[in-house]
């Protein structure tokens, strides 16, 4: 064998080991619209290193096949540049696969607010990150949203399976509560709608009912649809009580905001071909808990 062909060979093995011990498959992407700049090869190597970073990293001690890993992405919108300090606007997307079907489940999609996201960038630097430090506010929230990410995931294949995931998140926050760096507080939220909120509604038992409506909405609902349509589908429409509930309790509430904005579109599509009845009622729920999408909902109860 020549020795490019064994060079190549091992890298196969190499990659295919690697590719079966990460968590997450994340897609990447650094745009620049308003800086002006001759270096655009200092943001592809930016793109790189932290596709890098969120890729060939092990979030966790578990073992995930090549097809088990999460589909996600991470969209960075570069708005300002001074030296190695940039400001940017951060957006995250994760999808969950629904058992025996091809399609894909929205988890995740939230973005930012605009200016809550400041890092330093070397190019070429080695991105470091500790659990137990903020070392760089850069890898302390690419990893905060890595464990959001997961910690989403495993809630919606088990009851409050995401736990020790968004106590790793929570660590995060807490280790850059004492950081210049934004968007870990409190205080720094328009809306409670922060990194801060995010993960203190996870957290917080009084609203436990919302990650109990995640593992009924998915693993209940969803995955049953493809044997049994109906019955997975009363899953789904039972999960938003769930969420009725806690939207009673504090009808501000971030999570729901974030639940809806990842689900809106899908519900829509779940109910469409269901018995009017089942619509009105449907509709009837998520026109109280979540009016920012009533446009969407009433879809449901339009006649022909």
């Amino acid at each position: 064998m020549s020795s490019s062909k064994l060079s190549l060979t091992i890298y196969i093995i190499l990659f295919s080991y690697n590719s079966v011990a990460q968590e997450l498959n994340c897609n990447i992407q650094i745009q620049q619209p308003q800086v002006q700049t001759t270096s655009q090869q200092l943001f592809q190597n930016m793109q790189r290193s932290l596709f890098e970073f969120m890729n060939n990293k092990n979030w966790t001690n578990h073992r995930f096949e090549n097809n088990e890993r999460i589909e996600c992405s991470i969209l960075i919108k570069i708005s300002g540049v001074s030296g190695n300090r940039y400001t940017a606007t951060l957006q995250v997307l994760s999808n969950r696969p629904i058992y025996g079907t091809s399609l894909q489940t929205p988890m995740l999609n939230y973005k930012e607010e605009d200016n809550l996201f400041e890092f330093e960038y070397y190019e070429n630097q080695s991105l470091e990150f500790n659990e137990s430090r903020h070392v760089s506010n850069l890898t302390s929230v690419l990893a905060f949203y890595a464990y959001i990410i997961i910690g989403l995931d495993y809630d919606s294949f088990s009851m409050e399976g995401g736990t020790e995931f968004f106590q790793k998140a929570q660590r995060i926050l807490n280790n850059a509560q004492s950081s210049n760096d934004k968007g870990w507080k409190a205080f720094e939220a328009r809306k409670q709608d922060n990194r801060y909120f995010l993960i203190e509604n996870l957290l917080n038992s009084k609203y436990g009912a919302m990650r109990r409506a995640s593992y009924r909405y998915h693993r209940l609902g969803l995955d049953l649809m493809s044997d049994r349509l109906e019955a997975g589908r009363n899953e789904v429409a039972e999960s938003l009580k769930f969420v009725q509930r806690v939207y009673r309790q504090n009808t501000n509430l971030f999570i729901i905001k974030v639940f809806f904005d990842a689900k809106h579109t899908e519900l829509v599509n779940i109910f469409s071909e269901a018995p009017a009845i089942e619509k009105t009622n449907v509709y009837n729920i998520l026109k109280e808990i979540d009016p920012a999408h009533l446009s969407e909902y009433e879809k449901l109860i339009k006649t022909d």
